[in-house]
């Protein structure tokens, strides 16, 4: 590749004479010019007629995987600086992922952030762009520091402050639109070195290619699957960390992973590097992928990607002409989708991200112009599951995959391929719904009931913690409870571990499930989930939940709890109502209990314990032979803080 670059010129203000330092995974064309001291980061694709002179203004930085294409100018005054990522002082900072687009004009004094994309003939001098603006065409930035994540429209003129703080926010669909362009220019940069160095060239990581025994691809030595690296990417590129985890067969079951390597570059290729060596460490054993958010603290992503015996796993997972076992995996539903797809929407949705779809061809595919399916609206899991399948099926032969949004920095989270051409959509079961296959699940493989695993999965997902309290026969009567363990976990099977091995320490005694609030520092459930004589039931065999004996009566103002009321409930009642929360009610017969769509009784508008719990009989009575389950209701957030289920038909309780 002939590159064209020189030192800087002697000048009266340099003598110098550096020379460009130019990254050999770069690509720079060789109809451009680049002079004196550039540094040009890994991937970077330098197009032709661009024009890069430090001969003034200097030194430059252009960042790892920015393009700077055709007809650009960068070029800075002798006089002013800008602080760069790496705390020294530079003429032009330009950052990572960044598109600098045809015939735009960057002058120094000038820093423009990460992830940046700056349109074609517009202007930037003596400003700090900050990371993830979108500057569209013909735009002028001069004189200001600009917010990161600003939008700032075509033709507009921001020679102020005043005008750069009111700039609005980038949308998801302006991010996709940069996203699309940077994708662009990679293939470019590629297919450009290799059309003038033939040994550059890299047999594309695909179907052609035999994985390995590790669960990674081969080609000439170990590499990871495009998928994997396209998920790595999208990580990295938000902002994201990597982490990762590993459990052998039995961990695997009761869902009691190991942490492994936490990877703290951003870059992508020391990010792979890392996740190889890490997936060559446990042959054998099951790997994951952890996407996780450094500033919320909290996790945005997890994948399998090995898996033992030489099983093969795409961190966008796939879904092959027929479900996994459920017995092999723990995993995949009557829906058809992966078990990976299914706990992906689960974990998306229990941290208030939206789900969306879309669908590309073979052509669309290969130039990431992927389009959208319908918006799924719903925020509940059957139903956002019942219509990702929906979408795969309306695209059959065409690849789909799985959005996940975060709607408060109307940014995308996930990017997961759940179909390719070629797969079937497996036929969708009519006997059981995605979410009383997945409690079924996680009863399979836990002594709680059902409804402990819901209320335990409720309390995590909104945020609270866990305690557990017990008390022997004595206690229980004048409700002198003793403190247990508080779990301090977040994750929902080393909770259900932790209750399970507290239940199992105290047999023959009444223990009660607590939700905490951490913020208000109160409690928001208390659930008695054993009784003495009781077994906790395996549930193994038929996947369904222990039969609860009737409770004994506690000590309520009559002495007795209300007819058809057990004293859990009015404990429950009386607890919601002192802590200022609100009642309601929701019943539902066999078919729409089987797929969550619960309907409203009448509102509860009462604070006193006597009318609600009259109140509960009533709709209890109302629909007798159905479903009811007790709502308690925050009513200044507006959301759930308990669904406890408190009748059922006759029918499935002589099947318990």
């Amino acid at each position: 590749m002939a590159v064209r670059s020189q030192a800087a010129p002697p000048t009266p203000w340099s003598k110098n004479l550096a020379e460009p330092k130019i990254h050999e995974s770069a690509y720079v064309h060789s109809f451009s010019n680049i002079i004196g001291d550039v540094k040009i980061g890994a991937n970077v694709l330098i197009a032709p007629g661009t024009s890069i002179r430090a001969d003034e203004g200097s030194p430059f930085y252009i960042g790892e995987s920015s393009n700077i294409q055709d007809g650009v100018v960068i070029h800075g005054l002798e006089q002013g600086r800008v602080i760069g990522d790496d705390r020294n002082s530079y003429s032009v900072w330009i950052g990572n992922n960044a598109c600098i687009t045809h015939m735009a004009l960057i002058h120094g004094p000038c820093y423009v952030g990460d992830d940046c994309f700056i349109g074609f003939r517009s202007t930037v001098f003596n400003a700090r762009v900050g990371a993830g603006c979108i500057v569209m065409m013909h735009a002028l930035i001069q004189d200001v520091e600009v917010p990161p994540g600003k939008y700032i429209p075509s033709g507009a003129i921001i020679t102020n402050q005043q005008q750069a703080d009111r700039l609005p926010d980038v949308q998801a669909a302006d991010r996709e639109f940069a996203h699309h362009v940077v994708l662009v220019n990679e293939a470019l940069r590629a297919g450009y070195r290799c059309a003038e160095d033939n040994a550059c060239i890299v047999p594309i990581r695909d179907e052609l290619v035999k994985p390995n025994g590790a669960g990674v691809y081969s080609n000439g030595g170990t590499s990871l699957n495009r998928d994997i690296v396209e998920q790595v990417r999208s990580l990295l590129m938000q902002g994201y960390r990597i982490g990762t985890e590993y459990a052998d067969e039995r961990r695997f079951k009761t869902g009691s992973w190991q942490s492994g390597t936490t990877i703290e570059s951003n870059r992508e290729a020391d990010a792979i590097r890392e996740l190889e060596a890490f997936i060559a460490e446990h042959p054998g054993e099951y790997v994951r992928l952890i996407g996780i958010d450094p500033k919320a603290k909290r996790r945005v992503l997890e994948a399998i990607i090995q898996r033992p015996n030489g099983q093969t796993v795409s961190t966008k997972a796939t879904t092959g002409a027929a479900p996994v076992s459920a017995k092999s995996s723990g995993a995949a539903t009557s829906t058809g989708l992966s078990s990976e797809t299914v706990a992906q929407v689960r974990s998306l949705l229990a941290q208030g991200y939206r789900i969306g779809t879309e669908h590309a061809d073979e052509r669309r595919f290969k130039t990431s112009s992927w389009k959208s399916c319908t918006p799924i609206q719903a925020d509940r899991e059957a139903d956002v599951l019942r219509e990702l399948v929906a979408c795969m099926a309306e695209h059959a032969g065409e690849y789909v995959r799985l959005i996940g949004i975060d709607p408060k920095a109307k940014s995308r989270v996930l990017q997961a391929l759940i179909q390719r051409p070629g797969d079937a959509v497996a036929a969708k079961s009519s006997t059981a719904s995605p979410s009383a296959a997945g409690s079924a699940s996680a009863a399979s493989s836990s002594g709680l009931s059902r409804e402990a695993l819901e209320q335990v999965r409720s309390l995590l997902t909104q945020g609270y913690r866990i305690g557990m309290e017990n008390a022997d026969e004595r206690r229980f009567k004048t409700g002198s409870w003793q403190s247990g363990t508080t779990i301090q976990s977040n994750r929902e099977a080393d909770a259900i571990g932790e209750i399970e091995a507290f239940i199992a320490a105290h047999p023959g005694e009444y223990v009660r499930l607590i939700g905490i609030d951490p913020k208000a520092k109160r409690r928001v459930l208390e659930a008695v989930i054993q009784r003495p004589g009781e077994a906790v039931a395996s549930a193994k065999s038929n996947g369904t939940a222990p039969k609860v004996s009737a409770p004994a009566p506690s000590s309520v103002s009559n002495g007795a709890a209300p007819k058809g009321l057990s004293s859990d409930t009015v404990a429950q009642v009386r607890s919601l109502l002192a802590q200022g929360y609100r009642i309601g009610t929701e019943h539902a017969d066999e078919r729409r209990f089987k797929t969550s769509s619960w309907h409203s009784c009448s509102p509860i508008e009462s604070s006193q314990e006597g009318e609600v719990l009259r109140k509960l009989q009533d709709c209890m009575a109302e629909h007798a032979g159905e479903y009811v389950r007790l709502i308690g209701i925050d009513a200044k957030a507006k959301r759930r803080v308990a669904e406890t289920i408190i009748q059922r038909p006759a029918k499935a309780l002589a099947t318990r």
